[in-house]
This record gives C-alpha cells, sequence and structure tokens, in this order.
C-alpha cells in the first residue's frame, strides 16, 4: 500500500514592489550625486593640463603626481595647514570643555531656569553664523583681536557650543543614576565625578563632537575670511581659495591643493568612524 506524498503548495510569484524600487532609485541617485564630486577632484588631481583638455571624466593615464609638488609650492601650504590646525585643536578643545561642565549641570543638577536655559541654547543652535559675523568683527576689532588666534577661537568656540552642550547633555542622561549616586556617597565630587565616571562613558558622543566640531572649523571659509583678513593668518581652505583663483587656467593644480586639504578630515573619519553614529543618536531613546 502506498501512502501518497503531500505536495506543498505553490507559493504565489513575488510582485514587484515599485515603492522600494522608487525609493533605492533615489538612494542610488543621491549617493550618485554626492560622490562624483570627489570622483572628479580626485582623478583630476592626478591629470597633465593636456590629459585634462582631452577627457575631463576619464581616469588619469598616466598618473602625473606633479600637481601636488606645485600645489605645496604655489602658496603658503604648510601656513596655512597649521594655522587650521591650532584653531581647530584650540576652538574643539575650548569648547568641548565648556559644553561638558554645562552639559553635567543640565543632566545631573536640578537649579532654578534649568529648562529655560536649555531650551535657549537648544535655539542658538538654528541661528545661521553669517547672521552675527559683522557684530562680532566689530566686537574684536574693539578689543583688538582681529587676525589673532586667540579671537577666532573664542569665535569658533561659542559657535560650536550649542550643538555640543545639546549633545553631551542627552548622553549624560543615559548614563545610569545609580552610578553617579554610587560615587557621590564614596565622597566623589562633581569634577571627580564628570572626569572620572561620565566623560569615560560618553566616548562615542565625545569622538562625534570631536569629529563634527573639527570637520566644521576647518571647513569653514566665510568666517575666517573677515575675521583673520591677514595672508600670514589665513586658514587652509581660504588660503586654497586664493590658490585656486591664482591657477584657474590650471585646474589639475586647484584639485590637487583641494584634494591635500581634505585628506586630515578624511582620515580624521575614518578613525572615529566607529564611534560616530552611536554618538549621533545618543539619547534617542531615552532623555
Amino acid at each position: 500500500m502506498t501512502t501518497a506524498v503531500p505536495v506543498p503548495p505553490r507559493k504565489p510569484p513575488r510582485r514587484l514592489n515599485w515603492t522600494a524600487v522608487a525609493k533605492h532609485g533615489v538612494l542610488l541617485f543621491a549617493t550618485v550625486l554626492v560622490l562624483l564630486p570627489g570622483y572628479f577632484m580626485i582623478i583630476t588631481a592626478f591629470k597633465t593640463q593636456a590629459g585634462y583638455s582631452l577627457n575631463k571624466f576619464d581616469f588619469p593615464h598616466p598618473f602625473f603626481t606633479g600637481n601636488f609638488v606645485t600645489a605645496m609650492r604655489g602658496g603658503r601650504f604648510f601656513l596655512w595647514f597649521g594655522n587650521s590646525i591650532i584653531l581647530a585643536v584650540g576652538a574643539v578643545l575650548l569648547s568641548t570643555l565648556v559644553s561638558a561642565l554645562a552639559a553635567y549641570a543640565f543632566a545631573r543638577m536640578n537649579f532654578a531656569g534649568r529648562n529655560l536655559m536649555l531650551a535657549i541654547n537648544t535655539a542658538l543652535m538654528v541661528i545661521p553664523p553669517v547672521v552675527m559675523l559683522i557684530p562680532l568683527f566689530l566686537l574684536l576689532t574693539r578689543i583688538d583681536l582681529v587676525s589673532t588666534y586667540p579671537g577666532a577661537t573664542l569665535v569658533y568656540a561659542g559657535l560650536l557650543t550649542p550643538f555640543s552642550i545639546y549633545l553631551l547633555t542627552n548622553f549624560f542622561r543615559t548614563v545610569p543614576h545609580e552610578i553617579v549616586e554610587s560615587a557621590l556617597m564614596d565622597g566623589a565630587s562633581t569634577l571627580q565625578i564628570l572626569a572620572l565616571i561620565l566623560l569615560p562613558l560618553s566616548g562615542p558622543a565625545l569622538v562625534t563632537l570631536i569629529v563634527v566640531n573639527t570637520l566644521w572649523v576647518w571647513n569653514d571659509l566665510l568666517i575666517a575670511l573677515v575675521l583673520l583678513p591677514q595672508d600670514n593668518m589665513r586658514t587652509l581652505m581660504v588660503g586654497i581659495t586664493v590658490f585656486g583663483s591664482r591657477y584657474n587656467n590650471d585646474v589639475p593644480v586647484a584639485m590637487a591643493g583641494m584634494l591635500l586639504a581634505s585628506l586630515p578630515m578624511i582620515l580624521l573619519y575614518l578613525f572615529g568612524q566607529r564611534y560616530f553614529i552611536r554618538g549621533l543618536v545618543a539619547g534617542a531613546l531615552k532623555g
């Protein structure tokens, strides 16, 4: 006697999800749109002027590295690079220090007007820096801080602080309150709790601040152009802009200078990318 083997029902054919296709098409288009300028900059930096004139979007053949030598010798590249390093490091360190102290107060202390002050700080994030440029220039002129490292560092640190306070406050609130209470019972001071407990636990948020804030200061053009008018005080972005106008007819040399200016920030992002996303979503589930 034979037993009939049941035949599994045939699955209906899957229908094409046109909504998903449209979403992926938009994302693919946006990706190409974002990557295309970088692709153009990289391939052009390794072309000769003749190769660029023949085909602007083809791969360089042969690879020509002389544009980078010309870019570094054509202006005060290393001086501008040093100015950008000084301003970026100084502004980020000062802003992070002030923001950590303020964020601890907003997240862990109860005082009158705390919510109002935090709301005002958050509102400052939406004010464009260009609106404050003229008042800042007049103020720095009166106190003789135009074309100086301290003046520009204070301005950059002040512009970075609202976002830094907002991010660190949300992250400090995610730290379990029991940890802070245990430290208080053991006799730890406020600064000890901040330095030995909260900041070590806030690695993703701190790395995010360093990457985002350094990138913003490094790429800034308008503020550095107005507050640092002297040639020996120019930042790398301002210098590259002037340099690019000087070599307007030699596009490969200008692209080589821009690629050199972009490399430090690319390396910084690659170094901190492990913590970058975690820091951006800090406090999203608990605030």
